[in-house]
């Protein structure tokens, strides 16, 4: 009778944990570094995923386009870019997974 109850425990507490997890993006720009960071986050899977990342220019140019494989049990890619040469203004960066669109903005001054 215990182990039916904590395997319902168990399993309630994975199901509550898959609903709450966030999709998110966030950009950090380190210009010490010269480096601009961006992250996106999205709740744990056991397959394999693949999304899309697109850095944005200001004036809505797409200066990159790129595929990235998001390895099982993982939660977050990295993509990242030198902040110097690149346009002065309202950046957008874009990750597309499973056709739902996640966007942040940084602006480089």
């Amino acid at each position: 009778m215990k182990i039916k109850f904590l395997i319902t425990m168990l399993i309630a507490t994975l199901f509550i944990t898959k609903l709450s997890a966030e999709q998110k993006v966030d950009c950090l720009i380190l210009e010490d570094e010269n480096s601009i960071i961006c992250k996106y986050i999205h709740p744990r899977s056991i397959d394999e995923k693949t999304i899309t990342v697109q850095w944005i220019e200001p004036n809505g140019d797409i200066t990159r386009t790129r595929q990235m494989t998001i390895p099982p049990n993982h939660r977050s890619i990295y993509d990242y870019r030198y902040i110097r040469g690149r346009t002065k203004g309202v950046w957008t960066f874009k990750v597309i997974d499973d056709g739902d669109e996640f966007t942040t903005n940084f602006t480089l001054e």
